[in-house]
């Protein structure tokens, strides 16, 4: 896969501020204010900022957390990992493994069949109905 890498001025123009916020800056959003966290449509999220495709609607549950959640990429090849010591916490950072784009968390208490929790910001996604 080819790294897609543009200035953070490209990513400013070509993005909403919240989608910049998030997927260029590391931001994240408000618990249970994404457009994605409840949505049950099925089909494909794709990365907001280069339309990588990264979790498939199988893959999504209800955590409770207030964000979309997933408990495995599309491929092992579609995210990249990342140690995050930010807010006095240690985390795994997933991104864009195309383009680098903040994507959320992954924790280790996830359901069966992978016990993780992918915990993604909405605005990092789209989704493309089947």
């Amino acid at each position: 896969m080819n790294k897609l890498e543009k200035t953070l001025e490209s990513w400013r123009e070509e993005l909403s501020e919240e989608q910049f916020q998030i997927c260029r800056l590391g931001g994240t959003e408000r618990a249970f204010t994404g457009k994605y966290y409840a949505t049950k449509t099925p089909g494909v999220y794709h990365c907001a900022c280069c339309e990588a495709p990264l979790f498939d609607s199988d893959a999504k549950y209800d955590s409770g957390s207030g964000w979309p959640s997933y408990f495995q990429p599309v491929s092992d090849t579609a995210i990249s990992e990342h140690p995050d010591s930010s807010h006095g916490m240690q985390r795994i950072e997933v991104r864009c493994a195309q383009c680098d784009a903040h994507l959320g968390h992954v924790f280790p208490d996830g359901p069966r069949p992978t016990g993780l929790r992918y915990c993604i910001n909405s605005a990092s996604l789209e989704l493309r109905p089947r």
